[in-house]
């Protein structure tokens, strides 16, 4: 079942991330997806996160279907022009990548050529519109006819807490418009007010126009939640957190953060309209069996067997919606 088929069904969606190797290998994907395949129902593919030389989205996606894994592949408007995107858009289409998540990308004076010229011929919202009318419309920006016309379902990112958190809903609405399908969200270590950001997204009724995943880390040490607090823009560190992650000893951090990351994914279940999580757990997918087990989360193919989890769905979001991919109304780089 594909990542489009698991959230049209109502059922719960989990996916994961790789970040693809600096080098001209796809090993480190291979050994990776052997890990996640089981569990999650598709995995994205990091497109040169933060402004860092890696191997392509593109190629690491087809390594990851190679390796029976579904890819999600990302797209930044950092680094290409129009022409480029769009062209990236047919080969992955050609090739069979379905799965295509949007966002404008890092300025490359954060990554390890600061002296690159960035290109931000669109931005995320553009990009989205430009990727559906190729897919609806047949046809580049340009309006030269395509044949065949590409397939994708179209993902963008979010930061539920960013400032303005008032506008926080409606530039999701505008994201949604532009033609995103899926949403994948930044951390989420406050869930309470991811919570109330979700009672916004109820009322302008964008849970019933686009699926949410809410973004879940299992934090690894003391220094990684540091660099979280103090470094990554956008995700919030509630002092309850802090303080809990920092109460255990540092050998015993990781289990801690496992420990966090089950109960905030228990507590995301409970929120209406909340599809599935994003789990960001980059360098630390070994601990994925085990925190969707304990969070009671059945792994991505026994639900396609049809075999539930001890923990049932509620259901009550995206109910008697169908993406086919062409119907649709209208540095973690998460929320640009």
């Amino acid at each position: 079942m594909s990542l489009r088929e698991r959230l049209a069904s109502g059922g719960f969606a989990v996916t994961a991330e790789i970040s693809p190797p600096r080098g001209a290998g796809t090993e480190p994907i291979t050994a990776t997806a052997a890990l996640l395949r089981d569990w999650v129902d598709a995995v994205n593919v990091t497109d040169n996160q933060g402004s860092n030389v890696r191997l392509a989205s593109w190629a690491g996606s087809l390594a990851a279907m190679a390796a029976g894994l579904e890819p999600v592949m990302q797209m930044t408007c950092r680094d290409r022009n129009r022409i480029a995107l769009q062209s990236d858009l047919l080969g992955a289409s050609a090739l069979g990548i379905r799965n295509i998540l949007v966002m404008t990308g890092d300025h490359p004076k954060f990554g390890d050529h600061p002296e690159a010229k960035p290109v931000f011929d669109l931005d995320s919202v553009q990009l989205l519109w430009t990727l559906r009318h190729m897919r609806d419309q047949g046809a580049l920006l340009s309006g030269r006819r395509l044949n065949p016309a590409p397939d994708c379902f179209l993902g963008a990112v979010e930061n539920p807490i960013a400032p303005p958190a008032e506008f926080r809903a409606d530039r999701l609405g505008k994201k949604i418009d532009a033609g995103a399908q899926f949403v994948q969200t930044q951390f989420v270590f406050d869930v309470a007010a991811f919570r109330n950001w979700m009672a916004q997204v109820r009322e302008l009724g964008l849970h019933q126009k686009c699926y949410i995943l809410a973004g879940v880390g299992a934090v690894r040490s003391r220094n990684a939640l540091d660099f979280m607090r103090d470094k990554v823009p956008g995700v919030n560190v509630p002092d309850d957190v802090y303080r809990r992650l920092r109460a255990v000893p540092a050998d015993q951090t990781a289990a801690e953060g496992a420990r966090l990351a089950v109960e905030t994914i228990q507590q995301l279940r409970e929120i209406d309209g909340v599809a599935g999580v994003h789990l960001l757990v980059a360098g630390n997918e070994q601990a994925v069996p085990g925190i969707l087990d304990e969070a009671g989360v059945t792994a991505g193919r026994a639900q396609s067997d049809g075999v539930q989890s001890g923990t049932a769905h509620s259901g009550r979001a995206h109910s008697g919606r169908a993406h086919s991919g062409r119907a649709h109304s209208g540095r973690a780089e998460y929320g640009r």
